[in-house]
């Protein structure tokens, strides 16, 4: 009859100091259970209270204030941007209890469009896939969603035409932003690059893996779909289709992914723009790091460009984008899209605006927000 072997002294030695330790990390963890419990129980009764006020449930400014002050008071070991992810995923389990937020964002799963909206209010929410940009705004309006998530630039290609086009002519105001670092990834069936006929994916992920499919499938044809998840679903379908999406969107579909980080610039970012009904959200307060966006028109004559961007200078007010977009009337006409340093409810910011809308044939302000700094 064979027996076990002993156990080597330092394994047992290791063991027996690993227990203790075990011992306390498993008293922490239902000691956090039960406070997580209690704050629970405490945002119920607040989401009680917002119902009978009729308030919103979500507050941006609020969750902000939460997550900067823990990482102010956070002693470490726990880097702040950890402190961040996680108080974000309880306040979302919260508001979950208070009143389920739906989120509509470009679908199918899987798309940096989702991984936005969860970085923005965490994984406890309604998910409302849509299969288009117009769909979200659509969504978003009718109250099929409370919120939208929507990109509006990226680092290396520069706008999101479509979204600015949707902003302009949409009841929705911006109310929040999400900075997200984009990593583009080869997925195929089998996990080889050999063979690859067709890439599938959204125009702008094409765009900024240019050089790369240039360079590694000359030869292959590039297909442009609705977007990069909509590419990893296709390339399920045909085993010399390849997709070009997220990690997560390989998981979703069962697909492997052949080539990381696929992006011709290493630093590559999208800045997603969190829009809603001002009924359901409306002005946020000022945070002291504020963006205010707005699209502009001006009569066609001399000078008047330069004497919409005179009050800015005269009241220190910085303007950090400025984008031109056809108006689509047929004359060369032209909007403007401005974001301005700032909060509206700042006399400096008011009083450039006041001024600066004196030389507008058109102007609307299309949201304000706390500017995103995530890494």
């Amino acid at each position: 009859m064979s027996t076990a072997p002993d156990t080597p002294p330092g394994v047992a030695a290791s063991n027996a100091a690993l227990a203790p330790l075990r011992q306390q990390i498993d008293a922490l963890d239902q000691e956090l259970l039960s406070m997580l419990n209690r704050r629970a129980l405490l945002a119920e009764q607040v989401g009680e209270i917002k119902k009978k006020e009729g308030s919103p449930f979500f507050r941006p400014d609020r969750v902000a204030q939460l997550i900067t002050s823990l990482q102010q008071k956070n002693p470490g070991p726990l880097r702040a941007e950890h402190v961040a992810a996680v108080w974000r995923e309880v306040v979302s389990a919260c508001l979950a209890l208070e009143s389920p937020i739906r989120i509509a964002y470009l679908g199918p799963a899987g798309t940096f469009s989702e991984q936005a909206a969860v970085q923005y209010f965490g994984s406890s929410i309604g998910r409302v896939p849509c299969a288009s940009f117009d769909e979200v705004f659509r969504a978003t309006s009718s109250g099929m969603a409370e919120f939208g998530v929507v990109p509006v630039e990226n680092s290396t290609e520069g706008v999101v035409a479509r979204t600015l086009d949707l902003l302009l002519t949409s009841p929705l105001h911006i109310v929040g932003e999400v900075s997200l670092m984009v990593r583009h990834n080869l997925l195929r069936l089998s996990n080889s690059l050999d063979g690859i006929e067709v890439v599938c994916a959204h125009p702008q992920a094409l765009a900024q893996c240019h050089q790369w499919l240039s360079t590694h499938l000359p030869h292959a044809e590039r297909r442009a779909v609705s977007s990069n998840a909509e590419g990893a679903r296709l390339a399920t379908e045909n085993p010399t289709w390849a997709g070009i999406a997220s990690l997560k969107a390989g998981t979703e579909f069962g697909l492997h992914s052949v080539a990381h980080g696929i992006q011709d610039v290493a630093v590559n970012r999208t800045r997603f723009a969190v829009v809603c009904l001002p009924a359901v959200l409306d002005l946020p307060p000022p945070s002291g790091d504020d963006r205010v966006s707005l699209v502009v028109s001006v009569p066609n004559r001399s000078g008047a460009l330069h004497d919409l961007l005179v009050p800015l200078k005269k009241h220190g007010v910085s303007m950090t984008r400025f984008e031109s977009r056809p108006a689509k009337s047929g004359q060369w006409d032209y909007y403007f899209y401005i974001d301005l340093q700032g909060h509206p409810q700042e006399p400096h910011v008011a009083a450039a605006l006041a001024e600066l809308e004196q030389y507008c044939a058109f102007c609307k302000i299309l949201g304000t927000h706390a500017i995103s700094r995530d890494v």
